[in-house]
């Protein structure tokens, strides 16, 4: 006996022996799957929105691991809201307004999760101003202890604005308008657990800006931990595109097999996944992120697409006349292991998203997996047990009879694709193909591509709000913080603050850098004052003694505890990917121009230092992932089929969609970053089921003794049938996303239609072309 005989002969004994134990024991499966249910039901009800600042970055990257070495000098630059209270009816120098303003201040510092001690407000200790006279420096709080809300205490108030330089940065251009600087700590002081991003925008938006906006102020909130809030608010409107996309996709189910038992059972089956997933998640100690609160539609998706393989075939058995239970066992036996394949396929399309160091995405894939995994006992355990039970509608049956008498012109000029006539000039044009992609994908890139946050649409109230910041405000938000080291006391000598120097005015050259501020830039003033305000005094001095009292008396921010650290802050135009690459690049050049000394120049913090990170994580991961994906999918191809050729014929149209789909999105303008790069894994994934499906039923057919176009005709008329209505389904259902307030939803439905569509047509024409070419399998 060969070696495959001896194969064949173990899935057949190992087949013989699951049916035997699922049939046999049908009541007691049912009761498993029953309490197994139940209890990952009431799990999955404990399942709570979750994001973290700390996953959401790279942190091994070496500009994070960086960050986190001085995370608390560094903080106030990196994790933080910028809260603007505006004046509607005038400026800010109205004795109401700043009244307000004090409220709106004190409530915020009173919210857990604020770093209280870094907290800035023209009410709050740190909002200083100096200036330099015949008597030396002057200095004092922008609104003065005694502060009354006179006139004569408000025209001091403005000139205080004018003295700290504020105009700008903490108070707009036209001083309608001021900011509350608000750094987050990492975890909540009361509790410990990390910081809820989702109970701080939620007490945000309740205690600060609904209570607020009522008293005649306008709120304006910006920051990353706002752009996760609003994510979080937003989960009801997925929930919504979910229940819409379930609704629209049962409906077309029904349409496509006439049975509404079968429908229900596999709808339900569906949903039942979805829910043990959650629980499962719950179990773990896991949430759903802004990120992954997508997946369980993925989930149910992939649900679907296998079902309709059981109730088509399912179908057909009924239709020769086999009751119920026959032919479930009939239906289970011939869909097992090439199910079993395709959703360990999907699986490993989910795991290797790992590889990106990202714990937002891990978790997403993380996610994914244990839903695939439930999958593959509901869709290939459950579901066979309970069509033996509610059967297929005598309807389901007769079109199914009319179907099989019927001539099927379309397909029988479909498998036309098989004859070398057809075959070769069809692969001939999915080259020219490849290459308009290869040529289209050139402009993909890593990162956001536009401003604001491209999660959401332009007219969001986020990005509305971002607008009037860089409208009113000179200061940019986007900030990217250099870490300038040295040895312990050390900073403020001449030799260091000499190569700073020279490492702003390099970055100050650079496209894209607005301004360069440090301790330096307030060292040079504290000389200017203490010399009578000469401004031949206006440079660095060579004088230890100068130089260490002109440090004296600098806020915390500017430099650590030691004088080892300063932070260089680049106020952005923007943060788009080219911005943040140019900047990478000067900073590293000039490191490695001045590297070798006692100093070190180090990246990078802010939140465009923490993005420019991320953006270098995912750059250096997404082609190791598409690899990964590649391979690791084709061996699990190449293990159920054992044919290279047969391997080829399954992942070559998989790879040309991805090409394709990388095309789309450079014309699109959408960058390959933390909410676009899983779909493309995702996407192939699910695409190869239509592949092993097909296949499998193809060969199925030529073991009989068909010839190729016969053989692949048959295919159409049972399996092809599925595939396309399977295929066509998704891209409706998820084609509804494009109506999301979401932007990065919408993204992510169109990438996704366009990959359902093109993997089903890649798996109907490419395929069989492929295998036909290749001579991948003859007759028997």
């Amino acid at each position: 006996m060969t070696a495959q005989a001896k194969l064949d002969t173990t899935e057949k004994r190992l087949m013989d022996s699951l049916e035997r134990a699922l049939f046999h024991h049908r009541v007691a499966v049912l009761m498993l799957f029953t309490l197994v249910s139940l209890l990952l039901g009431y799990k999955a009800l404990s399942l709570h929105a979750d994001a973290s600042f700390t996953r959401m970055i790279p942190s091994n990257h070496p500009y994070i691991q960086n960050y986190l070495r001085f995370e608390d000098v560094l903080r106030p630059q990196s994790n933080v809201l910028r809260i603007i209270v505006e004046n509607p009816r005038g400026d800010i120098l109205d004795p109401a307004f700043l009244e307000t303003l004090r409220e709106v201040t004190d409530r915020v510092f009173y919210i857990p999760g604020v770093d209280r001690g870094k907290l800035k407000s023209l009410w709050t200790p740190n909002a200083v101003w100096s200036q330099v006279t015949t008597e030396g420096v002057r200095s004092g709080r922008v609104i003065p202890d005694g502060y009354d809300g006179s006139a004569q205490a408000l025209a001091q108030v403005r000139q205080n604005l004018v003295r700290a330089n504020m105009l700008g940065s903490l108070v707009a251009n036209d001083l309608r308008s001021t900011i509350i600087r608000v750094p987050l700590l990492d975890s909540d002081p009361q509790t410990g657990q990390p910081l809820d991003y989702g109970a701080l925008t939620q007490a945000l938006e309740q205690q600060v800006r609904e209570h607020f906006n009522a008293k005649g102020v306008n709120i304006r909130v910006i920051g990353f931990a706002q752009i996760i809030g609003d994510l979080l608010a937003a989960a009801a409107n997925i929930a919504l595109f979910f229940a819409a996309t379930v609704v629209l996709i049962s409906a077309l189910l029904l349409l496509y097999c006439r049975c509404w038992r079968s429908t229900a059972v596999t709808v339900l089956t569906c949903l039942l996944t979805v829910l043990c997933q959650l629980g499962v998640l719950s179990l773990m100690g896991f949430g759903l992120d802004p990120y992954s609160i997508l997946v369980p539609f993925l989930i149910f998706a992939i649900g679907i697409s296998h079902a309709v393989q059981n109730i088509n075939l399912m179908v057909s058995e009924a239709a020769q006349g086999h009751g119920p239970i026959e032919a479930s066992r009939r239906t289970f036996r011939a869909l097992f292991i090439p199910g079993t394949t395709a959703l360990l396929a999907d699986a490993v399309g989910f795991i290797t998203l790992l590889v990106i160091d990202i714990g937002v995405i891990k978790q997403l894939a993380i996610t994914a997996s244990i839903g695939v995994f439930v999958a593959i006992f509901t869709k290939m355990f459950l579901l066979p047990i309970l069509m033996s039970y509610v059967g297929v509608s005598r309807r389901a049956v007769v079109r199914q009879q009319t179907r099989a008498r019927a001539s099927w012109p379309v397909f029988r000029r479909l498998a036309a694709v098989v004859e070398p006539r057809l075959a070769i000039p069809l692969v001939l044009c999915s080259l020219v193909l490849l290459v308009f992609g290869y040529q289209g994908r050139q402009a993909l890139q890593i990162g956001d591509l536009d401003g604001g946050a491209p999660e959401f649409r332009p007219e969001a109230r986020y990005n509305q709000d971002n607008a009037y910041l860089l409208n009113h405000y000179t200061t940019s938000t986007d900030v990217y913080v250099v870490m300038f080291k040295t040895p312990a006391e050390q900073c403020s000598r001449f030799a260091a603050a000499d190569l700073a120097n020279q490492l702003a005015r390099q970055l100050r050259e650079v496209e894209g850098v607005e301004s360069v501020q440090s301790l330096y830039d307030t060292m040079r003033f504290n000389i200017v004052a203490r010399n009578e305000g000469n401004p031949k005094w206006a440079e660095l001095s060579r004088d230890a003694y100068v130089m260490n009292n002109a440090r004296s008396g600098v806020p915390s921010e500017q430099l650590d505890s030691d004088c080892s650290l300063v932070p260089v802050n680049l106020y952005l135009r923007d943060h788009k990917a080219q911005t943040l690459n140019r900047v990478s690049d000067a900073v590293e050049q000039f490191a490695r121009q001045h590297g070798g000394g006692p100093f070190e120049v180090l990246q990078a913090a802010g939140n465009a230092g923490i993005e420019a990170a991320t953006n270098s994580v995912i750059r250096q991961s997404e082609k190791h992932m598409l690899v990964l994906v590649f391979v690791i999918i084709a061996l699990v191809v190449l293990w159920e089929f054992k044919s290279l050729k047969v391997t080829f014929a399954l992942m070559a149209p998989l790879y040309l969609s991805t090409v394709l789909c990388e095309a789309v999105m450079a014309t699109m303008g959408l960058g390959v970053k933390i909410a676009t790069l899983p779909v493309i894994a995702l996407g192939v994934g699910i695409g190869v089921d239509y592949g092993i499906y097909l296949y499998s039923r193809l060969e199925t057919f030529l073991r009989q003794g068909l010839d190729m176009r016969q053989a692949y005709f048959e295919t159409l008329k049972t399996t092809g049938t599925s595939v396309a209505f399977t295929g066509i389904t998704l891209a409706l259902g998820v084609s509804t996303w494009a109506f999301s307030t979401l932007k990065f939803q919408a993204d992510m439905g169109l990438l996704l239609v366009l990959l359902f569509v093109w993997n089903m047509i890649g798996a109907l024409v490419l395929m069989p072309a492929l295998v036909a070419l290749l001579g991948a399998r003859k007759p028997a």
